[in-house]
């Protein structure tokens, strides 16, 4: 059995059971890394204070830096018997240095270890989220700029709305993507890392001797103990964070999967990533858009999970806060390979432009258009707003064309029409050039 942080208070060996259920080495060995790293300043910390003498911390040191390089190349291996990754490493360290290690707990309690690590973890894992996120925002971007001048139909209600352009359309997800960046950037940037709370009421060492300088590592004294080692609240952040990116992704994955329907036949998406089916070989289905449409599902439980998890808990520490490593982790994973596939998978899409064409045919789209052209005209616009109403109920019903009715069939309607000017407003580029609101690059 692995030897624990903890134990001198109890005469009895844990029940294999307990040890079973509490163990979360199978999860948590993902901090070892901020463990390790975490535990080389607490080492420098303990010098300052006098815990360590200078060949102490030297030994100490060196003997960390042989688990971080083994870490850092794949070479370490996590005991499944340990209690939880910071139980390993302080094994590991006795196995190496001796009773030394056990110097390493002075004026440090698990408590501060694991806050310590989970923070370091999510913030580098938000600046890889962030770096993500960017390339999938920069292949919509070239997708958008390789289809500048390209207009399709805008959709309100799945129906016909008008017509817009396509680089519109794919620069609202790079818009949604810019603010999950600066969330994750927000979220990133408000974590501190500190040490020095202890269990929950701090340490003997002076708050000045926890400035400890290591290349990467920013570290803050403790404003709060208390709070401290039971905030949770970045984890929180972290979690709805990657749900609103989810909800984003699983919206572009859904306008995909209709767009590659035979019923729109507006996009053929690269053959690299569709499936076919094990029955029907006529079959090219969407699945990883699919799977990023059902994954953004798991991502707001994990965030559920979480909030659940925390809300009735006293303070301080609580071991149900150890149930949000795995939420932790699987958002980040999850969220980090949707991104990375719907970056390739962008790449590859080809737009049908003969089918989006005939699309574009539909007068429904131009209604508005001739809305303001009564408005233009000095007509006011819930009065255009009815008689172009009308004006469209007479065509479907008569299955006749707006742009096919003469002037005199025009004027039963409003006499400010002449089908000459009507004529115009179907093209779909005058209609998009027309929304002059919209401060479009060129």
């Amino acid at each position: 059995m692995a030897k624990k942080l903890w134990g001198g208070r109890f005469s009895k060996a844990t029940h294999p059971l307990v040890e079973e259920f509490t163990r979360s080495i199978h999860y948590d060995k993902k901090l070892a890394r901020y463990d390790v790293f975490g535990t080389l300043a607490h080492v420098q910390i303990l010098k300052k204070a006098r815990y360590l003498t200078p060949g102490e911390a030297r030994k100490l040191t060196k003997a960390l830096g042989g688990l971080y390089k083994a870490i850092v190349n794949g070479t370490f291996r996590a005991d499944a018997h340990a209690e939880d990754i910071h139980t390993d490493i302080q094994n590991k360290l006795l196995a190496k240095v001796g009773d030394l290690a056990l110097k390493l707990h002075t004026a440090r309690s698990r408590n501060d270890q694991v806050i310590f690590a989970t923070k370091a973890y999510a913030k580098t894992e938000c600046a890889k989220l962030i770096a993500d996120v960017g390339e999938l925002k920069a292949a919509l971007e070239q997708l958008a700029a390789k289809h500048k001048d390209f207009v399709i139909p805008g959709f309100t209600h799945l129906q016909h709305a008008q017509p817009v352009y396509l680089k519109d359309y794919l620069s609202s997800y790079a818009a949604m993507l810019s603010r999950d960046s600066a969330k994750l950037a927000a979220i990133a940037s408000a974590v501190k890392l500190t040490m020095g709370a202890g269990a929950l009421a701090g340490t003997p060492i002076d708050a000045r001797h926890y400035c400890v300088k290591i290349p990467g590592l920013e570290l803050h004294p403790v404003a709060n103990s208390l709070d401290t080692v039971s905030d949770r609240d970045f984890v929180i952040e972290i979690l709805g964070a990657a749900a609103i990116i989810g909800m984003h992704l699983s919206r572009l994955a859904e306008d995909l999967i209709l767009w590659s329907t035979k019923e729109f036949g507006f996009v053929d998406i690269d053959d690299a990533f569709c499936t076919g089916s094990s029955l029907m070989p006529q079959k090219k289905n969407p699945d990883v858009l699919e799977l990023v449409r059902g994954y953004a599902g798991r991502l707001n439980g994990n965030l559920i999970s979480v909030l659940t998890m925390m809300k009735g808990l006293p303070l301080s520490y609580n071991r149900d806060m150890q149930l949000d490593k795995e939420p932790l982790f699987n958002s980040i994973e999850t969220v980090s390979g949707e991104l990375k596939v719907l970056a390739q998978l962008v790449k590859t899409l080809k737009f049908n432009k003969t089918r989006i064409e005939a699309y574009l045919e539909d007068e429904s789209l131009y209604a508005t258009d001739i809305v303001y052209y009564l408005v233009d005209k000095g007509v006011p616009f819930k009065t255009a707003h009815t008689i172009v109403g009308k004006l469209v109920r007479h065509a479907i019903e008569s299955r006749i064309e707006i742009k096919s009715m003469s002037d005199a069939e025009l004027k039963k309607y409003s006499d400010r029409f002449k089908s000459s000017e009507i004529l115009k407003l179907f093209n779909p580029k005058v209609s998009v050039e027309s929304k002059r609101s919209i401060r479009r690059g060129r």
